[in-house]
């Protein structure tokens, strides 16, 4: 029988949990084909290939002029014959001693090898020296130098950002085939909960999960599908519950999955779907449910702001990546110095929010952002990363080395 102890050895380890979680989800398989331009934070479903070289020809790196450098170092003076500008080149093979004026961009011409800066050139007339002799293919970009023709430019499962589109638009791609936007429905449970713009009650509180767990999920660029806040009726409760598994691959709740009396989610998920595991060894938030739905999975966060916030950054996000088709990268640790003592139990791991930064020598440090309590979002304010302290320390003392997870794009 599990302990009821907050710090049980039963509770499940978050890497358990988290490996648990990603065997039982499926990548979504429907695909679409958009426009380049509305693919920003979409997921590719496929390898991209360049189909042509980039740069496509020879190029001048800088305004100057090009020539063949072996006729330099015969003749010392070559004669000007023309210009090459970008999108309109010299139209000839350069014969022996001749250069042209080139503009940066601007396509080499048949003959010349090697192009050398404006800022050396001596002028007299239609007759060109330089103040040094440069190297053979001196600030010339070869065809195909930042990307050949049939290498690989976008692998399955990265998320597209600016730069990716900047990059697949040099290649003319005009469309990408991209996963569709995972669907993720939510809402929030409690009788005690108002709206944000409702008129406050002294013994209620207003609903600060939903609305934050909706802007992770805007980061993570799902499609939402929010249906508000549902009292603590069961029969309600299962009613929202069945048609948000009708209409998305994920479900979320926040509030319902502790032990009171008026908390239903955990219940109702039995009856209509499975529970894979209820509480994990995590602060904030070991009352986390996960299970499955007949079409989507669940997770149940606890009603604690912070909690919530943090279960769902924690073992949520990733599995919503994965559910989208993303690949996953391992979040940055960094060790940092603690510049204070840091109050801490045995018995789960503890993700505490504070703020990091160098000192005058180059060393990293962290500090609370103050009281961590469950229900105090606050401790986010001026936060840039997590104090994660392992599962088994105790009290941090001043002075001692501790991992930071830096806040990803997901929280910035």
């Amino acid at each position: 029988m599990m302990s009821s102890s907050c710090n049980s050895p039963s509770l499940m380890a978050i890497d358990d949990a988290k490996t648990k979680i990603f065997q039982l989800i499926k990548c979504v398989t429907q695909t679409e084909l958009i426009p380049l331009e509305e693919s920003l934070d979409r997921v590719l479903s496929e390898k991209v290939f360049s189909n042509i070289n980039v740069p496509g020809f020879n190029n001048s790196a800088m305004d100057g002029y090009a020539f063949r450098v072996q006729d330099l170092i015969d003749l010392k003076t070559l004669n000007l014959v023309g210009k090459s500008f970008a999108g309109h080149s010299y139209p000839k093979a350069l014969g022996k001693g001749e250069c042209v004026r080139i503009m940066t961009g601007a396509a080499m011409p048949d003959g010349a090898d090697t192009v050398m800066m404006q800022e050396n050139a001596i002028v007299d007339g239609e007759h060109i020296s330089f103040t040094k002799i440069p190297e053979h293919g001196n600030d010339v970009r070869l065809a195909g130098e930042s990307i050949k023709k049939d290498s690989l430019v976008g692998v399955k499962g990265k998320k597209l950002c600016a730069s990716d589109i900047g990059l697949l638009a040099t290649l003319g791609c005009a469309e990408v085939r991209v996963y569709r936007k995972l669907k993720v429905a939510l809402f929030s449970t409690g009788d005690e909960l108002l709206r944000a713009g409702d008129t406050y009650q002294s013994h209620k509180i207003y609903d600060g999960n939903r609305p934050s767990i909706i802007a992770l999920l805007t980061k993570l660029n799902c499609e939402i599908i929010d249906f508000g806040i549902v009292p603590d009726d069961k029969t309600q409760l299962r009613n929202i519950m069945q048609q948000a598994d009708e209409l998305a691959d994920c479900v979320i709740t926040s509030g319902g999955v502790s032990v009171g009396e008026a908390d239903f989610i955990k219940e109702i998920l039995a009856e209509i779907g499975q529970i894979d595991f209820w509480k994990i060894a995590i602060k904030p938030g070991k009352p986390l449910a996960f299970g499955r739905l007949p079409n989507s999975i669940f997770f149940g966060l606890p009603g604690n702001p912070v909690s919530a916030f943090v279960t769902f950054n924690q073992i949520a996000t990733d599995a919503l990546k994965l559910m989208s088709g993303q690949e996953l990268t391992p979040p940055q640790i960094l060790r940092a110095i603690s510049t204070e003592i840091l109050r801490k139990q045995p018995g789960r791991t503890d993700y505490q929010r504070g703020r990091c930064y160098t000192d005058e020598q180059g060393q990293l440090l962290v500090a609370s952002t103050g009281p961590q309590g469950s229900g105090i979002f606050s401790s986010f304010a001026n936060s840039n990363c997590y104090i994660v302290l392992e599962r088994e320390r105790g009290r941090v003392q001043a002075g001692e080395t501790v991992n930071i997870q830096l806040y990803d794009a997901t929280l910035t």
